[in-house]
């Protein structure tokens, strides 16, 4: 029961550092990322890239680990599910690295081509675009593994009152509708960072750091634990 404790409030913190972390790095590089000359601009703010990059790293981690730290309990009252959840946010945080990777080869190409002036500037131009492609295609595919993920976790919440159910089907429609937005935004009928896609998004947001908080502060439903102990589902 104890361990049980230490996971929800472990699973809470995650849940902060994860949402915070991504906001922060993210933001953070965006006004470069969209700048006409962005090769510049990002040469000249490396620190802030380096420390911005650095955040959306913990964020994929984190992101990562937080189906990690739920299964043990999740694993209970539906091991497929649990370990589903586990496999989509492993995955999650694998492309936000991809991303990472990609934005620090055009801090190297900014770099180069600040180096080399006029010279093959086009040739520079379409490598930064394919990487800030490669970059958004990461991101929008880390989106998708992080709703199917996160509406498996939820919908096991739901079934099994580990918390409550009007914080676990907040937290499935919010899933639902960042998973909308995602897919909305591939086919190109919604652009990401627009105020509808924001709209999409803003729902799990707040969502998950009312759970965060919830975690910490009370941890799992006791009487959902003790039906924990039956034989699990598989």
């Amino acid at each position: 029961m104890n361990s049980y404790r230490n996971n929800a409030i472990m699973a809470g913190v995650l849940f902060i550092i994860a949402t915070v972390t991504n906001m922060l790095g993210n933001l953070s590089i965006q006004p470069l990322l969209d700048a006409t000359d962005y090769l510049i601009q990002i040469s000249a703010n490396e620190n802030l890239m380096i420390t911005a990059l650095l955040l959306v790293l913990i964020s994929a981690f984190a992101s990562a680990s937080i189906a990690i730290c739920l299964y043990p309990i999740l694993k209970k009252h539906h091991q497929a599910l649990a370990l589903g959840s586990v496999g989509f946010r492993v995955m999650e945080g694998m492309l936000y690295i991809i991303g990472v990777v990609a934005l620090l080869s055009l801090l190297t190409l900014s770099q180069e081509y600040v180096t080399a002036g006029a010279s093959n500037a086009s040739l520079y131009q379409i490598s930064g675009t394919l990487l800030q492609a490669v970059k958004t295609w990461a991101g929008q595919l880390g989106v998708l593994a992080f709703t199917t993920g996160g509406m498996m976790y939820y919908y096991v919440f739901y079934q099994s009152k580990l918390v409550p159910r009007w914080l676990s089907g907040w937290g499935f429609l919010g899933a639902a509708l960042s998973l909308a937005s995602a897919l909305l935004a591939i086919v190109g009928l919604l652009t990401p960072l627009s105020t509808v896609f924001i709209l999409f998004n803003l729902i799990i947001l707040v969502q998950e750091m009312v759970l965060a908080v919830w975690l910490i502060v009370k941890g799992f439903n006791s009487s959902a634990i003790a039906q924990s102990e039956k034989p699990e589902i598989k």
